[in-house]
């Protein structure tokens, strides 16, 4: 293989559900659609910020962190009592409606979905707080750490009491530093300030969380879902719920898997479940790689399906990741 493309296998299978429950820590980013702006100016971002505290506030779901950018936003939210599609189908389709009516604009505002990822409360609190509240920063919206204390559409400037936004839960993040508030806000500034040389965390992006099987046994597999970030136990613990089962379903079969990674191969999708025939290598390896790290399957599941060992999942992951990442194919779920 030698060529880049692109399958967006969302076209031909069913999406992946997403995770919707109370208690859990949810990080939101929202873009608008083709990536247009959806803030113009500074009273677009007050109507914006004004419905979300106010439904923050009405719905009693807690905030965490918040930025807001030029075509999207990040939103680290913990649902307690309505669903958070629910809330962000309120908080979205009234700042659009508003947004239209006042650019005499028609049309979708935001992209068809926003993205949401259930993140392990310990130890990854604290990490997106700073990764969200960094975002102006990042951007270049603001140029210091100095200007960010002031910028006010963050939620980093109410952390410094520089804004007073009652909804967002601050003392559940300062509190993490001292008990003291002022002593509190110094080492939380810290924090915020040590993160700026890390630079872009996709691992806080992405969905679940990256492991290099490099340093894991061959026959060592932990659990993993693309919509999850947390440990492997974590998101056995998820999916041990009975209540939460059906909102766990993957949506993509591994059968489904086989013949779109088999056709874009030029492959018989039957062969690539037998092992010793020629040119089904590189199949086989991608399908594992996909099957455990973006769709959640474990390596037990992998491995009955393609007739391999534990060891031979394993080994074959590894071969599809490196064959992923130097052909430049991406499969987008």
């Amino acid at each position: 293989m030698s060529r880049s493309v692109s399958l967006k296998i969302w076209e031909s299978m069913p999406r992946l559900s997403r995770i919707d429950i109370t208690g859990i820590l949810q990080h939101v980013i929202v873009r608008g659609i083709e990536r247009r702006d959806i803030f113009n100016d500074v009273s677009d971002r007050q109507l914006f910020t004004d419905r979300f505290f106010s439904l923050l506030s009405e719905t009693g779901m807690r905030c965490f962190a918040w930025a807001l950018l030029s075509n999207h936003f990040h939103l680290l939210l913990m649902p307690t009592s309505i669903p958070l599609s629910i809330f962000m189908r309120r908080l979205l389709t009234g700042y659009a409606i508003t947004f239209n009516s006042k650019y005499k604009r028609s049309g979708h505002l935001f992209q068809n979905r926003y993205k949401s990822i259930v993140c392990e409360e310990e130890p990854y609190l604290l990490e997106l707080v700073r990764y969200i509240h960094l975002n102006p920063l990042r951007a270049g919206i603001v140029k210091t750490i100095d200007e960010l204390d002031l910028y006010p559409w963050s939620g980093h400037s109410t952390m410094m009491g520089n804004s007073l936004l009652q909804s967002q839960d601050i003392e559940a993040v300062l509190g993490r530093f001292s008990t003291n508030s002022n002593t509190a806000r110094k080492i939380y500034r810290q924090f915020i300030t040590e993160g700026i040389k890390t630079g872009r965390r996709d691992d806080l992006v992405g969905g679940g969380l990256k492991r290099s099987q490099g340093e894991r046994s061959n026959d060592e597999y932990e659990s993993f879902d693309g919509r999850i970030l947390g440990c492997g136990d974590f998101v056995d613990t998820l999916k041990q719920n009975d209540d939460l089962r059906d909102k766990m379903s993957r949506g993509i079969s591994l059968a489904r898997l086989s013949e779109v990674v088999s056709a874009e191969l030029q492959l018989d999708p039957t062969s690539v479940r037998r092992q010793g025939k020629a040119g089904v290598a590189a199949a086989r390896g991608i399908i594992c790689h996909l099957a455990i790290y973006r769709l959640g399957y474990s390596g037990s599941e992998v491995g009955k399906f393609l007739n391999l060992k534990s060891s031979g999942v394993s080994i074959a992951s590894r071969r599809g990741e490196k064959i992923l990442r130097d052909e430049k194919i991406n499969f987008e779920f």
